[in-house]
């Protein structure tokens, strides 16, 4: 899958913006900080995910003055493939493939990718959301059916949760019986998920090791385990909590609470581990699932990498080189690339996209 044209309408900085890049190799943009170089990574990633791999909110990524901002990629494959996406500031915003309404778990399937960011140290640093995310994005883009099951899962504890913030902390009698139902729909959507997050995991944990491995050039073991948040049956653990939730108003068991325990030779990577060590096992993790995608996919998903090797040394970033799967790239950059990376188009930023509207459009377009 490789990128032929990137079409930006009001989106961060840009007016509009129209981006060709290198079908087959690596398209280095370049330009200043503050130029729009990562938000143009921002925005193939978005077409993929639906949001933003800097954790920004919806409104932060349309440009002053509009209320709505466009991306659309086409893609070539087999065929050409063209996804869009549009971002409003009230109301929902909408995605499509080939002009037709899609999911999630399609979107991910059309517009397959996976970035490297300096960010990406949070994935170990910081709480569970963006490790469960990390094999969520992973499961939607080789597993339909999982894509949907996560999809499911997030809809009924948020319908769960907010039943729980109406009750007023009291199981009343007309809520009850709504209650039962959600309980039952989490338990079954909640364990189907967990399962399938499992059995990625144990199938990826090889492959990140040994890029751990390469990346740290030690023989530190990694060991990767994913945690419920519930013992035994996820029906029975959500009965068992039901007048905790209904003080809290929230639902405090389930697959939204899970998380994945990482460790160094025995040592909790989070709290024991060099900021050193906690990079390279950042790099582990989006390196493997990188290349299980590709293995699954017969082909490697888009490459983004944003600022990467300004915070690697020189032993790292040749390892990651060294371990990437030929594929099309997007790189930013403040310092020289390694060696390894065959550039085939550099770009400046400022000469690919207009930032300001016309004067005939002082407020946006109409």
């Amino acid at each position: 899958m490789s990128l032929a044209e990137l079409t930006l309408v009001d989106f961060r900085l840009f007016y509009d913006l129209s981006f060709v890049p290198s079908i087959d190799g690596t398209t280095v943009i370049e330009g200043p900080n503050g130029g729009g170089k990562t938000t143009i990574l921002e925005a193939v990633s978005y077409l993929g995910t639906q949001r933003s791999f800097r954790r920004a909110p919806r409104e932060a990524m349309i440009r002053a003055g509009a209320d709505r901002a466009i991306v659309r990629g086409d893609f070539c494959r087999t065929n050409r493939v063209l996804v869009e996406a549009e971002l409003t500031r009230t109301g929902s915003s909408r995605a499509q493939v080939n002009r037709q309404p899609a999911r999630r778990q399609e979107l991910a399937a059309a517009a397959p990718v996976t970035v490297f960011s300096p960010d990406d140290l949070a994935i170990v640093q910081r709480g569970p959301s963006g490790r469960r995310e990390l094999l969520d994005d992973a499961l939607r883009v080789v597993d339909r059916q999982a894509g949907a099951t996560i999809d499911e899962a997030e809809r009924v504890t948020r319908q769960r949760t907010a039943l729980l913030r109406q009750s007023g902390g009291r199981l009343k009698e007309d809520i009850a019986p709504t209650l039962d139902v959600w309980d039952e729909r989490l338990a079954r959507v909640g364990t189907a998920l967990a399962v399938a997050r499992e059995r990625l995991l144990e199938e990826a944990t090889p492959t990140i090791a040994a890029a751990y491995h390469a990346l740290a050039g030690r023989d530190d073991a990694l060991q990767l385990s994913y945690r419920r948040s519930w013992e035994g049956d996820l029906a029975v653990a959500l009965a068992t909590h039901r007048t905790g939730d209904l003080r809290v108003g929230a639902t405090t068991v389930g697959p939204h609470r899970d998380d994945l325990a990482i460790t160094l030779a025995g040592r909790d990577s989070r709290l024991q581990a060099s900021q050193g060590e906690q990079r390279s096992v950042a790099l582990a993790l989006r390196l493997g699932l990188h290349q299980l995608l590709t293995e699954r996919l017969g082909e490697p998903p888009m490459l983004l990498l944003d600022d990467v090797f300004s915070e690697l040394d020189p032993n790292r970033s040749r390892a990651l080189v060294a371990q990437l799967p030929i594929a099309q790239a997007l790189v930013t950059t403040a310092v020289p690339l390694p060696a390894g990376i065959e550039v085939a188009q550099v770009t400046d930023v400022l000469t690919i996209g207009r930032r300001t509207a016309p004067a005939s459009e002082p407020g946006g377009r109409p």
